[in-house]
C-alpha cells in the first residue's frame, strides 16, 4: 500500500515529491457506460488525477432514504482501472452549478440560512449522510490500495460564511468516518475568503482562472508552507438561459495553465469534461457582484467550453493543454481514445399521442394540498418539477390586476382554462398579468422552479409562490396546490390518459417514436418554440428552452436502442412544432 502526504513544498507519494495534474469530471453528469471513455480522454491529455464532487441531494430525496450511493464507489473503481488518482469533494455543499449546491430541498426549506453552520439541526443530517457515503471513499483510499489521495472539507466556504467551529467539526467528522488521506479546503485567492474558509492544520488551496503568480502569492501570505495547488482552474465557463454561449480562447487558457505549472503548482482543470445536467438538476445563480440580483438559471448542457466537449470529443483547447502537460509527463502520453459511436444518420419522428397538463397531473401528480396561503415547493416536497396553484377570484367584481408576490420562478397562468400570460421572476418577484381579471373566475398558475440557487447568499431560498396571489390589493386565500415532480415520470407514463393519434402541438405531454438504425451519441431537436422537458426511453435528458443559447439536448448513445425508441416531451410553454429530430453529434 502507498502513503500520500502533504510536505513542506510538495505532495509526497511514499515520500517522493509528486505533482497532481488533475481534471474535473463529475461522474453524475456522464452516463455510466461512458465513464471509461472520458477517463481515457483525460489520461491521454496528460492528467494523472481526476476530481469529482458528490451531490447529496441526488441520493437523498427524503430524510433517511438513500439512492444508489454505491455509484461513487463504482466511479472511483473506474478511476483506479484507468491508472489515475482521485480527489473527492463530498461537500456537504458543492456549488458545481448544481441544484441547491447539492443540499437537499427538505433541509434548506425549514433551515434557510442556518445551513452551512454549527446549527445542530444541520449537523445531524450531515453526519447521517457522511456515515452513509464515506465508506465508498474510505475503502478506496491510496493507503488501502485505491486511487483516492485527497478529500475536501466543505467547498469554497470563505465565499459564504465564517463559522470556524462548523468547519473544524466537519474536518473531525471526516476523520471519525475513516478518512486518512490529507484533507484540504479551496477558496478564492482573497484575504476574506481564505480567512473565512481555511481550517488550522488543513491544507488550503485556491481557485482562479488566471493570474497564478498573484493567486499563489496571496495563498502564501496565509499559508507559508505546503504544496501550491489551484483546485479549480477555470478554463471555460457555464451558460445561463437567454445569454450567449461562454467561450474562452484556447491559447489564453493554455498560457494560464502553463503559468500555474511554472509556479510549481499542482492543478485541477475545471472542467476537463463538463457533461450534462440531466433530469433537471441544473442550478441557478443570482446576478450581480454580490450574487443577490435577478435569477439566472443554468442551461442543461454543462459543456463549460472544456477541453473535452459535452459529447466526449477533443477540442482545440484539448490539444493545446496536451502540449503543455506533455512537457511535465514522465514519458510519452497515451494515445487519444477513439470517439464513442455516433448515431448513424438523422432520424425524424412525429408525436402520436397527447395528454393535457391537467391529465398528466391527475395521473402522476402528488396529493393535492389545501391551505389558506400558497405552500412552497419545499412544503409540498417538490424538488424538481412544477406545482399547479389553483385559486378562486370571488365575484361578481370588476376587472382588477392579478399579481403574484414572491414568485420563484416562472408561472404559466390560465383564467377559466384560457391562457392568460406568463409571469417570470426575471421581471421581479412581484409581478402581474398584463390584462386585468374579473370575478368570479378560477385561476391556475403552473409554477416551475428553474433551478435552485447554488452559490452566494441566496442559497437555499424556497421555490414556488412564496408570498401570495393578489387581486388588486386583496390576497386570494384558499389555495389548492398540487405538485408534479420530475421523478414521477421515472415509473413510466402508462397511466397518463393520452389521446391516441393526437398532435395538439401546444402545452401538455407529447408521446412519439423514433426508429433508429445504428444507435450512438446524438442530439434531440424540437423545432417548435417553447420550454419543457424531454425523455428518451424513460431517461430524462433535461430542460429545453428556445430562449437559448442551447439549441439541442445531448442523448448518450447507451440511452438509445436499435429499432423503436419512445420519446416524451412535457411542453410547459409554447409548442413542439411538426415533430422531433434526432441527429448525430
Amino acid at each position: 500500500m502507498s502513503t500520500f502526504a502533504v510536505g513542506d513544498e510538495d505532495f509526497l507519494l511514499d515520500g517522493r515529491p509528486v505533482r497532481l495534474l488533475s481534471g474535473a469530471l463529475h461522474y453524475f453528469r456522464v452516463h455510466e457506460a461512458q465513464w471509461e471513455h472520458r477517463l481515457g480522454m483525460l489520461r491521454a491529455m496528460g492528467l494523472n488525477c481526476v476530481e469529482t464532487y458528490v451531490p447529496w441531494n441526488l441520493y437523498a430525496p427524503e430524510p433517511g432514504r438513500y439512492g444508489d450511493v454505491e455509484e461513487l464507489g463504482r466511479f472511483l473503481d473506474a478511476v483506479g482501472r484507468a491508472g489515475m488518482w482521485a480527489v473527492v469533494r463530498p461537500g456537504p455543499y458543492i456549488c458545481a452549478e448544481w441544484e441547491n449546491g447539492g443540499l437537499p430541498h427538505w433541509l434548506t426549506g425549514p433551515l434557510g440560512r442556518r445551513v452551512r453552520t454549527r446549527d445542530p439541526e444541520f449537523l445531524a443530517p450531515v453526519e447521517s449522510w457522511f456515515r452513509r457515503l464515506l465508506p465508498q471513499v474510505v475503502e478506496r483510499q491510496v493507503d488501502r490500495g485505491g486511487p483516492v489521495v485527497l478529500v475536501q472539507v466543505e467547498n469554497e466556504y470563505g465565499s459564504y460564511g465564517s463559522d470556524r467551529d462548523y468547519l473544524e467539526w466537519l474536518a473531525e467528522l471526516l476523520r471519525e468516518c475513516g478518512v486518512s488521506v490529507p484533507l484540504f479546503t479551496s477558496d478564492g485567492p482573497e484575504d476574506h475568503m481564505l480567512t473565512g474558509g481555511s481550517v488550522p492544520g488543513v491544507l488550503a488551496t485556491v481557485n482562479f482562472g488566471s493570474g497564478a503568480r498573484e493567486g499563489f502569492g496571496v495563498l502564501r501570505r496565509h499559508q507559508p508552507r505546503g504544496p501550491l495547488m489551484c483546485t479549480e482552474f477555470w478554463c471555460g465557463w457555464f451558460d445561463h438561459w437567454g445569454t450567449k454561449h461562454a467561450v474562452r480562447d484556447a491559447g489564453d487558457a493554455a498560457a494560464a495553465l502553463r503559468e500555474i505549472l511554472e509556479c510549481g503548482g499542482s492543478v485541477n482543470v475545471y472542467m476537463a469534461h463538463g457533461g450534462t445536467n440531466f433530469a433537471g438538476w441544473a442550478g441557478a445563480n443570482r446576478d450581480g457582484f454580490l450574487h443577490d440580483g435577478p435569477l439566472r438559471p443554468t442551461v442543461t448542457s454543462y459543456d463549460y467550453d472544456a477541453p473535452v466537449d459535452e459529447a466526449g470529443r477533443p477540442t482545440e483547447k484539448y490539444w493545446r493543454f496536451r502540449e503543455v502537460f506533455a512537457e511535465y509527463a514522465e514519458g510519452p502520453l497515451p494515445e487519444v481514445p477513439e470517439p464513442p459511436a455516433r448515431l448513424a444518420g438523422p432520424v425524424r419522428g412525429s408525436f402520436d399521442g397527447w395528454a393535457s397538463l391537467d391529465g398528466v397531473l391527475e395521473a402522476l401528480g402528488d396529493a393535492e394540498a389545501v391551505a389558506p396561503v400558497p405552500p412552497t415547493f419545499e412544503e409540498l416536497g417538490v424538488d424538481r418539477g412544477l406545482v399547479r396553484y389553483r385559486v378562486a377570484v370571488p365575484g361578481p367584481r370588476e376587472p382588477y390586476p392579478l399579481g403574484v408576490t414572491g414568485l420563484r420562478d416562472r408561472a404559466v397562468v390560465y383564467v377559466d382554462g384560457v391562457p392568460a400570460g406568463v409571469l417570470d421572476t426575471g421581471d421581479g418577484e412581484d409581478v402581474a398579468l398584463a390584462e386585468p381579471v374579473a370575478g368570479p373566475a378560477v385561476v391556475d398558475l403552473w409554477v416551475e422552479s428553474l433551478g435552485r440557487v447554488n452559490y452566494g447568499p441566496r442559497l437555499g431560498e424556497p421555490k414556488g409562490i412564496t408570498g401570495g396571489v393578489r387581486h388588486e390589493r386583496q390576497y386570494l386565500h384558499g389555495v389548492r396546490a398540487r405538485g408534479l415532480r420530475l421523478d414521477a415520470f421515472g415509473a413510466g407514463v402508462d397511466g397518463v390518459p393520452f389521446e391516441p393519434g393526437a398532435d395538439h402541438g401546444g402545452p401538455g405531454l407529447h408521446r412519439g417514436t423514433l426508429e433508429v438504425a445504428g444507435a450512438g451519441d446524438a442530439v434531440l431537436r424540437l423545432p417548435g418554440s417553447g420550454r419543457g422537458f424531454a425523455w428518451v426511453n424513460g431517461f430524462c435528458l433535461g430542460r429545453y428552452w428556445s430562449a437559448g443559447p442551447q439549441e439541442a439536448l445531448f442523448v448518450p448513445g447507451p440511452v438509445l436502442r436499435e429499432g423503436a425508441n419512445e420519446v416524451w416531451v412535457l411542453a410547459l410553454e409554447g409548442g413542439v412544432g411538426a415533430g422531433v429530430w434526432l441527429e448525430p453529434v
